[in-house]
């Protein structure tokens, strides 16, 4: 596997073997909107990587994914069957994870203004540094 260029801190939904799958589904998910996980499905095999993707496999990611609050079940949809299946969106959680894992830090720090330097201690500081040295 291939070592990333920049040095940025990765978000432990975006490590190890699901790591492709999870960005997958949160950039559908994010540009989409709401969507079953058969329609998920369907938009990840659309994917050049990602065409042997079986649907069993995306069940459970979303599932798990679901379980971390990444997503939220929005509501249900009836099928042409009859059923009522779920609409998965992604929560706040999963947007801010996905910004997250854009931002290089570094060049965050290099290029921000005081403004933006305040607000973002502001929102880390006080309960990350009671986390970490508390």
């Amino acid at each position: 596997m291939a070592r990333r260029k920049h040095k940025t801190g990765r978000i432990s939904v975006f490590k190890g073997r699901q790591a492709k799958l999870n960005k997958t589904i949160f950039h559908i998910l994010a540009l989409k909107g709401s969507l079953t996980i058969y329609d998920i499905h369907k938009e990840v095999r659309k994917q050049k990587q990602l065409t042997n993707t079986k649907y069993a496999v995306v069940n459970r990611r979303v599932r798990e994914l679901e379980k971390s609050r990444y997503l939220e079940i929005l509501g249900l949809k009836k099928t042409r069957a009859g059923f009522m299946v779920a609409l998965y969106q992604l929560t706040t959680r999963g947007y801010l994870a996905l910004l997250l894992e854009t931002v290089n830090l570094n060049l965050f720090l290099k290029n921000a203004n005081e403004v933006s330097i305040i607000t973002a201690l502001g929102i880390f500081t006080p309960d990350v540094w009671s986390q970490v040295y508390g």
